[in-house]
């Protein structure tokens, strides 16, 4: 099944959140693929009950962010979650999903026991390589794990009130409830991407222009003068 042509790929909002700009540079030079070390750490999303009692040595070996033993500790605390046996085999993997909006890949969808319109409703999940903010979630994961959401909710025909945003190279799992605050950062993105035309702007977050790929073939800053001074 194909995209309709005018919803947008879930993975241009995400990339939309942390900067317009670099949406641009990637669409223009076609560059959408993952770097092939994210595979890696995505896999440690289906090892969770392996990796809490794995030593030192095995955990090292893999892609963690965080000590051995904090991992463990990290996992011993995800264990206590009461969707972690759905956390750890999930009813459905890298399942695509088509939005009325958006469309692309839920890692996970864990799903409740039974099938009637009385069971909860479904859980969609999304798995970032990167690192966990101190609490919550970034705002590129929680506009694309909103966007999963609705794009699951859409297929599904019933609301789905929160998604989950995986980080498994810490062993943590964030929740991302489909609040007023959360939606509307999610419509402003797609706003973004929908009325994109040419360059975008400079942001003027300079820790995101350093993190960037881009960061040395961005072009010359778009604020005048005047507007850097305060005057514009």
């Amino acid at each position: 099944m194909s995209a309709p042509p005018e919803t947008i790929p879930i993975s241009h909002l995400a990339r939309a959140a942390y900067c317009p700009r670099q949406l641009y540079y990637a669409r223009r030079d076609g560059d959408h693929a993952p770097p092939p070390e994210v595979d890696a750490v995505r896999e440690l999303a289906s090892e969770y009950d392996a990796l809490r009692t794995a030593a030192d040595r095995r955990l090292r070996e893999r892609p963690l962010a965080v000590s051995p033993a904090t991992y463990r500790s990290n996992l011993a605390a995800l264990a206590e979650r009461d969707d972690y046996g759905r956390l750890v085999d999930p009813a459905l993997r890298n399942v695509v999903l088509y939005g009325r909006d958006c469309h692309g890949v839920a890692h996970k969808v864990l799903e409740s026991a039974g099938d009637d319109e009385d069971a909860p409703p479904p859980t969609p999940t999304v798995v970032s390589p990167g690192d966990p903010p101190p609490r919550g979630v970034w705002e590129p994961q929680r506009v694309r794990a909103v966007a999963v959401a609705k794009a699951l909710a859409w297929e599904r025909g019933r609301e789905i009130p929160r998604a989950l945003v995986e980080y498994p190279s810490h062993g943590v799992v964030r929740t991302v409830r489909l609040t007023t605050r959360n939606k509307s950062a999610y419509r402003r993105t797609l706003w973004t991407v929908r009325s994109m035309q040419g360059v975008p702007s400079r942001i003027r977050d300079e820790a995101k222009c350093e993190a960037c790929d881009y960061r040395t073939s961005c072009g010359t800053k778009t604020r005048s003068l005047k507007t850097m001074l305060g005057l514009g």
